[in-house]
């Protein structure tokens, strides 16, 4: 039986493989149990790794740290990937609301830190190293480490501390998620908005009354009016046409025509009257409007069209349709020339059945071709994410250089290659299960190798007299920040339960409480705003752990 003791004792590649994937597969399954309706999920591969490093279960520490490290960048880096096509527009749309809001919870964490020095007496190495904790921050951990060490002071007090208070750093942000929630209950206001995908479109019928436009053409009013519509169909003596840029609208001619929402009143305007039928409704039948035209929805799955203009293509011109609009990522754009196109975008195509199998052919239209996924676009951006995050970054008055480090640089460039990789003939487009299942391997094995680093000492810090202090300071670090600015953001910024809930955990860096979040929200609503907060708390988090230390000694 020497064989069997040696598969999860001896320190080989072998064992740290079987430890680390009973670890996963123990806290998935614990993961599902539900306790008043309330289950962990993949959290609690954490308390498993927790649970395995106190019965005396170890790997090879260079295994260790190398595979936490890896899941951790895969998990970031496909985040980043993921958010990223909708990423700018969301962060135009309130982005700057959702990182102020989450400054003010890095603010009042760091004040509550800084008072634990000041009036309790705790040394500020292991004060910093509470203020980690709490936050679920490795990297400024790292940071406060290496400002340490600087300045000639241990830094096994700051690892220590950040240990103990790990756990409920996790804990914390689930748990006030879950008071959040049930006060929202309580208070009869909806959890999320109604689940429709993020429209960038508007759709409006309009009657051309404006005698300034009767008889110019659709190419000369958009030159005049300098607003971006495309007009799908034209009713004219009850007959229907395709328009195209040369079409001449006459007086009483009827559009239907897609543009922003902020351009609609525009267009009212210009055209001279709208009517009043909703085209904007989810049970429209387009193909019953008329009978000479049908309306499909085409996917692009050849990879030579990925990153090409919409405009290049000619297929207006070429097939004599239209492109009402475009679906990427769950986002509706305006299907305009200059829009690059990308794999897996869905074109609303307008037209006779004849010339839209054509576009069909030009286009793919294959979803089979679309679910392997890319995974050389997958290492080069993991290439450049750590390349980006290991580059310093020299700030006024502090020796040591800052760095975004494995979790910041990853997530950045996910997001810009998740956005601009396209434009570049950059293969970025995988399906929402390779991407699922990417992030739950690498939060899987950041989470096993995390619990496990940090079970084989807890016991014993806890057991040390201030401890248990370390412990309540902490959680109380963790949870005051989160129901504060929680509250503020669903009662006075009126942000709604999800959206709120990605602002704190990626205020907090706490991908483990996202999964919890995605688990009882439906939507990416989470996660959009989880991805939009996290890159500039994170590298404020770095700079503050440094700062603390760098001042306060």
């Amino acid at each position: 039986m020497q064989w069997f003791s040696d598969l999860f004792m001896s320190h080989t590649t072998l064992q740290a493989v079987i430890i680390i994937s009973v670890i996963i597969a123990f806290g998935l399954a614990l993961g599902k149990i539900r306790v008043w309706g309330i289950s962990l999920g993949v959290t609690f591969v954490f308390f498993a790794g927790i649970l395995a490093g106190h019965i005396g279960l170890s790997i090879d520490p260079t295994i260790l740290h190398y595979t936490e490290n890896l899941g951790l960048v895969l998990f970031v880096y496909e985040l980043g990937l993921k958010v990223g096509p909708g990423f700018f527009s969301s962060f135009r749309k309130g982005g700057l609301e959702l990182n102020m809001l989450g400054l003010g919870v890095l603010a009042i964490g760091t004040l509550m830190a800084v008072l634990c020095t000041l009036c309790l007496g705790i040394p500020i190495g292991e004060a910093t190293g509470l203020l980690c904790g709490a936050t679920t921050n490795t990297p400024a951990l790292g940071a406060a480490q290496q400002a340490l060490e600087q300045v000639g002071r241990s830094a096994s007090g700051a690892a220590l501390s950040c240990a103990v208070t790990y756990p409920l750093g996790v804990v914390g942000v689930i748990l006030a998620i879950i008071a959040l929630r049930g006060f929202l209950r309580r208070s009869g206001a909806p959890l999320t908005p109604p689940q429709e995908e993020p429209d960038g479109t508007f759709i409006a019928e309009f009657q051309v009354c404006n005698p300034a436009i009767y008889g110019m053409s659709v190419r000369e009013i958009s030159a005049v009016s300098k607003t971006r519509f495309v007009i799908s169909r034209l009713w004219r003596d009850h007959d229907v046409s395709l328009p195209d840029s040369a079409t001449i609208l006459l007086k009483d001619d009827h559009l239907l025509v897609i543009t922003t929402p902020e351009d609609a009143a525009k267009l009212k305007v210009l055209f001279g009257k709208q009517e009043a039928r909703d085209w904007n409704k989810k049970d429209i039948d387009w193909n019953s409007i008329d009978n000479q035209l049908i309306s499909r929805r085409i996917i692009v799955s050849r990879p030579s069209i990925n990153g090409k203009k919409l405009g290049s293509l000619r297929l207006r011109n070429q097939y004599h349709i239209n492109i009402s609009r475009i679906s990427r990522s769950g986002l509706h754009l305006l299907a305009t020339p200059e829009l690059v196109l990308q794999l897996g975008d869905i074109l609303n195509v307008v037209g006779s059945a004849a010339d839209i199998e054509k576009v069909e052919q030009i286009l793919g239209n294959t979803e089979i071709k679309l679910k392997d996924p890319n995974l050389g676009a997958i290492f080069i951006g993991i290439v450049l994410g750590l390349v980006i995050g290991s580059i310093p970054i020299m700030i006024p008055g502090i020796s040591t250089p800052i760095k975004l480090g494995l979790a910041g640089g990853p997530i950045i460039v996910g997001i810009l290659i998740g956005r601009f990789g396209p434009q570049f003939r950059l293969v970025t487009y995988t399906t929402r299960s390779a991407n699922l299942m990417l992030r739950g391997i690498g939060l899987s094995l950041y989470l096993a190798c995390l619990g496990l680093e940090a079970g084989a000492h807890f016991i014993d810090t806890i057991m040390r007299p201030e401890g248990l202090v370390w412990i309540l300071l902490g959680f109380l670090i963790t949870i005051i920040p989160v129901l504060i600015m929680g509250a503020i953001a669903m009662k006075f910024c009126r942000l709604d339960f999800g959206l709120t809930c990605g602002m704190l955990c990626g205020s907090m860096a706490n991908p483990m409480a996202l999964n919890y979040a995605n688990d009882i929200i439906p939507g990416d609503y989470a996660t959009v705003s989880y991805a939009t907060v996290y890159p500039l708390s994170m590298f404020c988090r770095v700079i503050i752990a440094q700062l603390i230390i760098l001042c306060l000694i």
